[in-house]
């Protein structure tokens, strides 16, 4: 796979699968009611060519007051989304949302694939979501979470999948990471011994 990568930017084509189309899909709604976002976890490593299955994407979304929230809700909706937890947007905001919990949504009628979405909680989701990578995929825009960060995380989540994602991100970008960055969020998340697993 070719990548142009500026530090900011990445380029690339490749044939899009359905899972890229619905992505790309509920990420414009995202855009177009200027909800700031940033894609985190599995889905980055697959976007990136590992082929595994998933049957979520997790966004992190800017917090925002009601009101903005019930026009994305609707905007949602009335492209083909629906929320799994609740029906009621209200419920959505004040019950998950807000209360740190995240909401899913998934084309009407289906439960998976879905996304998972959440308000920032912690200073790394925060750091995400401020200083995300904008990846232009055959064109298209969307907004995932560095890699020096992706790759650090996903040795803090430690399952064989996660490992496996992290090598598969770290193969793709090595000799392009800000190496000390990369070092500080693995200190932050304690995971300094697991860098040895990456090869």
């Amino acid at each position: 796979m070719e990548l142009e990568f500026d530090g900011r930017t990445i380029k690339f084509e490749r044939e899009l699968s359905p899972l890229d189309r619905l992505v790309l899909k509920f990420v414009k709604i995202l855009d177009n009611a200027a909800v700031d976002y940033v894609i985190i976890s599995g889905y980055i490593a697959i976007l990136f060519g590992r082929s595994r299955n998933t049957e979520d994407v997790d966004l992190f979304i800017e917090k925002m007051p009601f009101e903005k929230f019930l026009r994305l809700w609707k905007e949602l909706y009335n492209a083909g989304f629906e929320c799994i937890n609740t029906p009621e947007p209200k419920e959505a905001y004040e019950n998950y949302l807000s209360d740190g919990l995240a909401i899913r949504f998934a084309t009407r009628g289906e439960v998976i694939p879905n996304f998972e979405v959440k308000f920032p909680k912690t200073d790394l989701n925060q750091y995400s979501l401020r200083n995300k990578i904008i990846v232009e995929l055959n064109g298209e825009r969307l907004s995932t979470s560095k890699m020096e960060l992706q790759i650090a995380f996903k040795l803090y989540l430690g399952s064989d999948k996660d490992i496996e994602d992290a090598i598969h991100i770290w193969e793709i970008f090595k000799g392009r990471l800000d190496m000390a960055l990369f070092r500080g969020f693995a200190r932050k998340l304690g995971v300094e011994d697991k860098i040895k697993l990456l090869g």
